[in-house]
C-alpha cells in the first residue's frame, strides 16, 4: 500500500535511493511545504507536487524509486480530477509562440473578456474553432510560407461537395522552397544552422552541421539530377533510414515538382511492392545496407525484390556503394555526376517549380481494414498544416534543437522536416539505433531542447537503464504519439529534465495534424490530451450517434468537424467519402469526419484515448488493421481454421499488445506456444519485422454478428478482462 505523502518518513527516502544528506535536506523542504497545503483535495495534491517540480527538488540525477514514491505518495488517495505533473507560469506562458499571438490579437478578437494565455486559452480556442479564416489569416504570417499567388480567399465553402471546404484557393507556391529560404519572421538566416547529425560508431566525434545555405545548395543540386531524370508529377519513392542526405533528398524532389512516395526502412518486400505500385511509383531511393545497433541489414535486395522502377542507391557508408547494382540502377554519385554533366547552368542554383497549393507533394500511408494500405496524398496544405500544430502545441522555436527519431515512411517523418524549416528549428538526426545510450548522448551533444518519442521507445530507455548519467535537462518540451503512453514511463522520461512537459498528440496521416494535444498554455497529466488542436472542433458521440454535451465527462466514439486545412479530401486507392463521411452524424448542419477513435473525456475536460471504434489496431506506434495480420496467420499453418487478431491495451496504459485467437480444423492439433512462434515468424516476414504475437488462445468458435462478421471487439473485451484479472493475482 502507498504511504500519503504526509506519511513519509526520512526512512522512506532513504530506501527509495537517496542519501543521508539528500534524504534530510528533501524531507525537511517536503514538510515546509506540507505545512503549506493542509488540506486533502484534488487542489492541494496539485499544489504539493507543482511546489516539489516548479522549485526543482526532483533532480533527474536521483533514482527513478524516490520519483515513483514522491509522485505515487502525492496523488495516493482515489480524486475526481486526473493527477497534474506539469503546470505553466504566465510569465513563461507569454512566451510561447501561441501565448504572445494571443497577446498581440486576442484583446483585439475577443474584447474585454481576454484576461491572459492561460486563463483565456479555451474562449481563444473556440474563436479558431468558430473564426478559421480570420485565425489561419494571422497564423499565415507566423510561418516560413510565401506565396508566388497568394490566395483568393483563405476558405470558400461554395462546393456542397467537399466537406472539409477548398482552402486557400488560387494560391501558387513550391513548400520545399519556403523551408529553404531565409526569413526574418520566423528568424532563419542563411547561416542558421539547419541539421544536426552524428553517424553511429562515432559517438565521441563532434556533432556534423549544416546552414540553411548549404542544405539549399545540395538540395538544389539533387533536385537538378530529379529534374535530368524524371519528369514533373513523377512520385518518387524513399525507402531509407532517415538521414541527413534523406532529408535532402525528400526536399529536392518537391522542389522538383515531384511527390514523395514514403516508404519506411523496416517494411518486408511484399510491403515495399505494395506502396510502389499504388503509388505508380516512377523510381526509388533507397540505401544499401541500413546501419543500426553495430550491424548491416541489407536494404537494396530488399527493394530489387519489390521494384521494377529504376533504383538510385546511397552507400551506408563511404562513397561507394557495397553492393552490385542492376543494369537500370544507378549509385548515388553516378546519379549526381551524370545529372551535372548534362546540365549547363550553376550546379548550386535551381529555379523550383511553383505549383497550385492543391498538388501533390507526399504520398503516405496509413493502414485500413482492407488488404491495401490506405495511400493518403498531401498536398501543399498538409506541410503549413503540420507546421501550424508544431507552433501552436508543441512552441517550436526559431533556435530550438529538434529531434524526433523516426522515418520518411512514417507520417512523423515529414512532420518533424516541416516543424523544423518552417518555423526555424534545427533538425537534429541520429543515424543508428535510438534504444541505446549513444543516442541519448547525442541528444546531450546535439542540445536537444525538444525530444520526440513514441512509449514503446521509452519503455526500452527505462527498463534497460541505458540513459543513466546523460544530461537532458535542456530539453524544454518532450513529444510522445503513436500509441498510448504509460504514466509510470512518462513519468521517468519527464523527470530526466526537471518535469518538462510531454506533448501529447493524437492525430493521423489523413489529417496532416493531430486533433488532439497537449498545451502549453495548460496544466498537464501523464498520458493525457488537454485539448482539442487549434481550429479542431470534435463531439463525442455515443452507439446511436447522439453528441454528449461539451462540458459532460463521457466516453464515446469522437466525430470531427469537417473543416480542417490540410485534412485529406481523397484517397488514391478507396472512396475518401466512404472511408471518412459516410454513415456519420450531422452536427449543426454538417456531416461529421470519422475518425475512429474511442474517447474518454474527464470530469475536468481532459480526454483519454480509449481505443478504436474499427477493428484497426496499434502495435509499437505503427497503425495495422485485423484483417492485416488475420490474413497472414491464416496461412501460417495448414492446422488453423480461421483468425481474429486483436489489439488489447495494458491496465497500465501501456502499449497495445498483439493477441490472436485461432479457430482449428476439425481433427488437427496443436498449441499456444507453436502457433505464437509460426504467427510471429509469418507476419515479421510478410508485414513488418517490428510487430510480435504476445498472446495466442485457442478457442472453439468466434462470436459473430448476425452477418456472421467477427465481433472482434468481444474477444478485445475478453482479452481484456483476463488480463486484468492475472495482473491482480
Amino acid at each position: 500500500m502507498v504511504k500519503s505523502v504526509k506519511e513519509l518518513q526520512v526512512e522512506d527516502l532513504l530506501n527509495a535511493g537517496l542519501t543521508v544528506t539528500e534524504a534530510n535536506e528533501l524531507y525537511r523542504v517536503l514538510r515546509d511545504i506540507l505545512s503549506q497545503c493542509p488540506s486533502d483535495t484534488d487542489n492541494h495534491r496539485s499544489l504539493i507536487w507543482r511546489h516539489l517540480v516548479t522549485r526543482k527538488l526532483l533532480k533527474p540525477s536521483f533514482p527513478h524509486s524516490l520519483h515513483h514514491l514522491l509522485y505515487h505518495s502525492v496523488y495516493h488517495s482515489q480524486h475526481t480530477s486526473l493527477p497534474l505533473y506539469w503546470f505553466p507560469s504566465l510569465d513563461t506562458s507569454k512566451r510561447t509562440n501561441l501565448g504572445r499571438f494571443m497577446e498581440t490579437h486576442a484583446p483585439q478578437l475577443l474584447g474585454p473578456s481576454y484576461k491572459d494565455p492561460i486563463s483565456s486559452y479555451r474562449l481563444f480556442h473556440n474563436f479558431s474553432v468558430q473564426h478559421p479564416q480570420l485565425y489561419w489569416s494571422l497564423l499565415l504570417k507566423e510561418l516560413s510560407v510565401s506565396f508566388v499567388e497568394p490566395p483568393k480567399s483563405i476558405l470558400d465553402t461554395s462546393d456542397p461537395s467537399r466537406h472539409g471546404g477548398t482552402w486557400l484557393p488560387g494560391s501558387v507556391l513550391n513548400i520545399a522552397d519556403c523551408c529553404l529560404q531565409p526569413s526574418s519572421h520566423p528568424y532563419k538566416p542563411d547561416d542558421s544552422i539547419a541539421i544536426v547529425w552524428r553517424d553511429e560508431g562515432f559517438d565521441d566525434s563532434e556533432v556534423n552541421r549544416i546552414t540553411l545555405k548549404q542544405l539549399r545548395q545540395q538540395v538544389m543540386m539533387v533536385a537538378k539530377a530529379i529534374d535530368g531524370t524524371f519528369s514533373k508529377g513523377d512520385a518518387i519513392a524513399i525507402d531509407m533510414q532517415m538521414t541527413a542526405n534523406a532529408v535532402i533528398i525528400y526536399l529536392a524532389i518537391v522542389l522538383a515538382g515531384c511527390a514523395v512516395v514514403s516508404i519506411a526502412d523496416s517494411f518486408a518486400p511484399k510491403e515495399i511492392a505494395t506502396r510502389l505500385r499504388v503509388s505508380k511509383a516512377k523510381g526509388i531511393f533507397t540505401q544499401d545496407f541500413i546501419a543500426r545497433g553495430g550491424r548491416k541489414f541489407p536494404l537494396y535486395s530488399r527493394v530489387i525484390e519489390a521494384a521494377e522502377c529504376k533504383v538510385i542507391v546511397l552507400p551506408v557508408a563511404g562513397d561507394d556503394v557495397g553492393v552490385q547494382l542492376r543494369e537500370q540502377d544507378l549509385s548515388w554519385k553516378g546519379f549526381i555526376s551524370s545529372a551535372n554533366q548534362t546540365q549547363n547552368s550553376r550546379s548550386d542554383y535551381y529555379s523550383p517549380s511553383y505549383q497550385s497549393v492543391d498538388s501533390v507533394t507526399n504520398i503516405l500511408f496509413s493502414s485500413g481494414t482492407t488488404g491495401d494500405p490506405k495511400a493518403i496524398p498531401w498536398t501543399q496544405l498538409a506541410p503549413i498544416r503540420s507546421a501550424a500544430d508544431g507552433w501552436a502545441a508543441i512552441d517550436v522555436q526559431a533556435g530550438d534543437v529538434y529531434c524526433w527519431p523516426t522515418n520518411l515512411g512514417w507520417v512523423m517523418g515529414p512532420t518533424v522536416l516541416y516543424h523544423c524549416f518552417l518555423l526555424g528549428a534545427t533538425l537534429a538526426l541520429y543515424h543508428g539505433s535510438p534504444q541505446g545510450r549513444n543516442f541519448g548522448k547525442f541528444v546531450q551533444d546535439a542540445g536537444v531542447t525538444i525530444l520526440g518519442t513514441v512509449p514503446s521507445l521509452v519503455k526500452t530507455w527505462k527498463n534497460t537503464k541505458c540513459m543513466e548519467g546523460l544530461d537532458w535537462t535542456k530539453i524544454k518540451t518532450f513529444c510522445s504519439t503513436g500509441e498510448t503512453s504509460n504514466v509510470d514511463d512518462d513519468l521517468w522520461l519527464s523527470s530526466k529534465a526537471y518535469y518538462s512537459p510531454i506533448v501529447e498528440l493524437c492525430g493521423g496521416t489523413e489529417l496532416a495534424s493531430s486533433y488532439i494535444a497537449g498545451s502549453p498554455l495548460q496544466p498537464q497529466a501523464f498520458g493525457a490530451f488537454s485539448t482539442a488542436s487549434m481550429t479542431t472542433g470534435f463531439v463525442i458521440f455515443d452507439e446511436n450517434g447522439v453528441p454528449y454535451p461539451d462540458d459532460v465527462a463521457c466516453v464515446g466514439e469522437v466525430g470531427l468537424f469537417p473543416l480542417s486545412l490540410g485534412a485529406s479530401d481523397r484517397i488514391l486507392n478507396a472512396d475518401h467519402e466512404k472511408v471518412y463521411f459516410k454513415g456519420m452524424p450531422i452536427y449543426k448542419g454538417k456531416v461529421l469526419r470519422r475518425h475512429g477513435d474511442i474517447i474518454r473525456r474527464t470530469v475536468d475536460g481532459y480526454i483519454v484515448v480509449q481505443g478504436r471504434a474499427d477493428d484497426t489496431m496499434n502495435l509499437g506506434g505503427i497503425k495495422t488493421s485485423s484483417v492485416e495480420i488475420e490474413r497472414v496467420c491464416d496461412g501460417a499453418d495448414e492446422c488453423i481454421l480461421e483468425t481474429a487478431a486483436v489489439g488489447v491495451a495494458t491496465t497500465n496504459r501501456g502499449p497495445e499488445q498483439l493477441v490472436v485467437f485461432v479457430v482449428l480444423k476439425k481433427g488437427y492439433n496443436s498449441t499456444a506456444e507453436t502457433l505464437k512462434m509460426k504467427f510471429t515468424k509469418a507476419i515479421q516476414s510478410n508485414l513488418n519485422p517490428l510487430f510480435k504475437v504476445t498472446l495466442v488462445k485457442i478457442v472453439p468458435e468466434f462470436p459473430r454478428t448476425s452477418s456472421n462478421k467477427i465481433l472482434r471487439r468481444v474477444l478485445r473485451d475478453q482479452m481484456k478482462h483476463e488480463l486484468s484479472v492475472q495482473s491482480r493475482l
